[in-house]
């Protein structure tokens, strides 16, 4: 073994992630699970992930704090949609609190899990960041909570002409600590949560704004501030309020998608309503925003007390609906024709899917393809022992699904143990269960990454569902053994069997 690698020693479990869901995941290990030695690893030189990496202006939350926040530390700040900053600070007392800081290994990137079943233990492979050194690893049970962006670099389409623009075009997942838009033409292109996001906090500086979009996106206005949380707040302390305002804003949540699934025509009139009541008399809602696809096939974009509507309104910021033809020295030329005039170009145009932090899979000497395995319950993959993974909703905070994996993986844990159990594996050896897409979702980022991840099947316990209540009674109340998944001993050492034999 090479000199500079550093033997870390052996986990019981090792978390890779230390952003939103793995610190809620280590919290409710060692709550739940106290015996338990854990680790986590973060590529990054700091905790908090999403909300640590971001820092375009007006980063923020695209959902309520009641639903996002963790289900054991109530969110108590006012706002409800909360800014990055604040989220942060939240992710990171949450650690000193419960102590999880001290267990995070920092400029750790796992490369490599390979699993051994004579040890019934992975062993991972980290890059140090900080010296380029590598360190080893081994733990009896992996948990990947490593979200699903690709943090490196976002997502940009092939624009013609960049070369000739003479400012700077720039992506949200590397913005400049030193621009200064002040007084600037300033183009966003892009219609999703991030560029509605940077529209209304960028409009009050620029000398104006424009939101160039190829087409539109669902809008939809939301509180501030929820009045019935503060208020209950005050009358009855922050852990009743927060749940009795959690489980609203979910039951909400869930009809609107419910009903955006079975009534879309009707969905639609209403988010075309509420966008037209926000803006001036006579504007032209249906080309910028009524989308030709149905509500929640992509997410709907939140827009806290309509901010967005407002610099539309004031006449700070605007939409344009075309396509984008070619680049020019000062600013863009459009398919129709038209060009627009800028200082500043920002390129709001998403990222890419990472699955499993880009971690390479091994298994008793056998590479994994993960295109090849099998989703199980949304948490497992067939064929990999001792192993877990959070992947949120796409229909509701990520946060939400977070937590059940975690109870799940602690309820897990304790029936193995119970047992006298090492290993457990998902294995779908039905024939009659048909394949499906783990993410049956229509934006952009998942249809471009969609071939390097897992397969659903067409049936529990292998469909992945996008339903918290039902995943609240599976993954929370249900059997742990249900067929599927698989349990056995470790193999005894050959010189054990050896010995018994000649006994």
């Amino acid at each position: 073994m090479a000199d500079d690698r550093d033997r870390s020693g052996h986990f019981d479990v090792l978390i890779i992630g230390a952003g939103l869901s793995g610190i809620g995941a280590a919290y409710q290990l060692q709550s739940e699970l106290p015996g338990k030695t854990y680790a986590l690893l973060e590529s990054r030189e700091s905790m908090g992930g999403t909300w640590d990496f971001f820092n375009y202006p007006g980063f923020r939350s695209d959902t309520d704090m009641q639903t996002l926040g963790y289900r054991f530390r109530p969110w108590t700040e006012g706002k409800a949609v909360a800014d990055g900053p604040s989220i942060l600070r939240y992710i990171k007392e949450t650690a000193r609190e419960g102590g999880v800081d001290r267990h995070i290994r920092y400029n750790h990137r796992a490369e490599r899990a390979e699993w051994s079943t004579d040890d019934a233990q992975w062993t991972v492979t980290a890059s140090r960041g900080d010296s380029g050194e590598t360190a080893i690893f081994t733990c009896s049970f992996l948990y990947v909570c490593s979200g699903y962006y690709r943090y490196d670099e976002g997502y940009s389409p092939e624009f013609a002409g960049t070369s000739r623009f003479e400012g700077p075009i720039i992506h949200p997942h590397r913005w400049p600590d030193d621009l200064d838009y002040t007084g600037k033409r300033v183009v966003i292109v892009g219609s999703g949560a991030t560029a509605v996001t940077l529209v209304p906090a960028m409009a009050p500086d620029a000398a104006h704004v424009t939101m160039l979009q190829r087409s539109p996106s669902y809008v939809i206005r939301i509180p501030l501030h929820d009045r019935i949380a503060n208020r209950l707040r005050r009358l009855a302390g922050d852990r009743f309020s927060y749940l009795v305002t959690r489980w609203k804003n979910i039951f909400i949540a869930i009809a609107i998608y419910q009903l955006s699934r079975r009534r879309p025509r009707m969905m639609r009139r209403w988010l075309r309503a509420g966008v037209e009541r926000s803006l001036p008399e006579g504007y032209d809602v249906d080309t910028h925003f009524n989308p030709d696809y149905e509500p929640w096939d992509q997410r709907l974009c939140m827009v806290p007390d309509g901010d967005l509507f407002k610099a539309i309104s004031n006449g700070s910021a605007s939409v344009v609906t075309d396509r984008i033809e070619t680049f020019t020295e000062k600013g863009l030329k459009l398919e129709s024709g038209r060009e627009l005039e800028a200082d500043i170009v920002v390129t709001a145009t998403g990222f890419d899917l990472l699955a499993f932090g880009g971690i390479e899979f091994n298994v008793d000497g056998r590479d994994i393809s993960l295109p090849d395995t099998f989703a199980y319950k949304g948490l497992m993959l067939s064929g990999l022992p001792n192993y877990a993974y959070t992947l949120g909703y796409t229909n509701a905070p990520f946060t939400l699904k977070a937590d059940l994996v975690a109870q799940y993986v602690c309820r897990l844990l304790t029936f193995m143990d119970e047992r006298d159990l090492d290993i457990c594996v998902p294995i779908n050896d039905d024939p009659t269960v048909g394949e499906a897409r783990l993410l049956d979702f229509e934006a952009g980022y998942v249809k471009r990454s969609e071939h390097l991840l897992p397969k659903a099947g067409s049936r529990e316990p292998w469909r992945l569902g996008m339903s918290y209540v039902h995943d609240l009674l599976t993954l929370r109340h249900r059997p742990i053994s249900d067929g599927a998944l698989r349990f056995s001993r470790k193999p005894e050492p050959a010189v054990s069997r050896d010995r018994a034999h000649s006994a």
